[in-house]
């Protein structure tokens, strides 16, 4: 009995996790589709110019943040 109710669950989470892998592809391939869109708007020469801004942008934030420290496992 108890093996029945387990294997009801674990095929209850499949299914959901089926459904959100859907879902999660289905969110991919809208948000490709308007970066074309957006891409097809601007132009090949807008398009690269703000692709080069943000990667700056991005390279600053990633300069500013502070390093990680790691963790000393030495125990004395």
């Amino acid at each position: 009995m108890a093996q029945n109710k387990l294997k009801q669950k674990v095929e209850a989470l499949t299914r959901v996790v089926q459904q959100l892998i859907k879902t999660i592809n289905t969110n991919t391939s809208l948000a490709q589709g308007t970066l074309t869109a957006f891409q097809i708007y601007l132009g090949e020469d807008e398009w690269n110019r703000i692709l080069e801004e943000l990667k700056d942008k991005e390279k600053r934030l990633i300069e500013k943040e502070p390093k990680e420290k790691k963790l000393d496992l030495n125990v004395e």
